[in-house]
């Protein structure tokens, strides 16, 4: 399977709402929609009006039909727009997600290896959330990250969630 990866637009925000989607595991939680991702208040800040000054990110899409399949973003979320995995106001937030059919193929590797390449001239750290049943974390562990201490919290659908940092000095 050829596919690229590029910068992402604010015309990819339609896409990122779909990645928002299955980021947070909705389709676990029962008959939620994207629409319902992009109402819920705490998650939509995520995707919001992209294109923002401190957004950065990139999508992997088809080569054959530019269709896209998977996204990695980076929000700043501060003040009283704090995200879930919040450190400071000068560590942007991960997400991340690929759509069911492309998984276990390295697209989410080769979307954050772009993005941390990236992120590492504009942020001293990133920051994400993640469920501890999540399998992404041996990846993130892999690129660096470490959980936070202290930072278990009781996610929304009543597991358990962990802060994850990565220093880039």
């Amino acid at each position: 399977m050829d596919y690229s990866i590029r910068p992402l637009t604010q015309e990819d925000e339609p896409f990122l709402w779909q990645m928002l989607y299955e980021a947070a595991h909705m389709s676990e939680e029962g008959e939620l929609t994207i629409q319902d991702a992009m109402n819920h208040s705490d998650l939509s800040k995520y995707v919001k009006n992209w294109g923002l000054k401190d957004d950065l990110g990139f999508v992997a899409t088809l080569v054959s039909s530019n269709q896209p399949i998977g996204a990695a973003w980076l929000r700043l979320l501060t003040g009283d727009n704090k995200g879930y995995g919040y450190i400071n106001d000068r560590t942007p937030e991960l997400a991340i997600a690929i759509l069911p059919e492309y998984r276990n193929q390295g697209i989410g590797t080769q979307l954050l290896t772009h993005l941390l390449s990236t992120a590492k001239s504009a942020y001293p750290s990133i920051s994400l959330s993640i469920r501890s049943t999540n399998p992404a974390l041996s990846l993130y562990k892999g690129m660096g990250f470490e959980v936070v201490a202290g930072s278990e919290t009781i996610n929304r659908v009543g597991g358990i969630s962990w802060k994850m940092k990565l220093n880039f000095d």
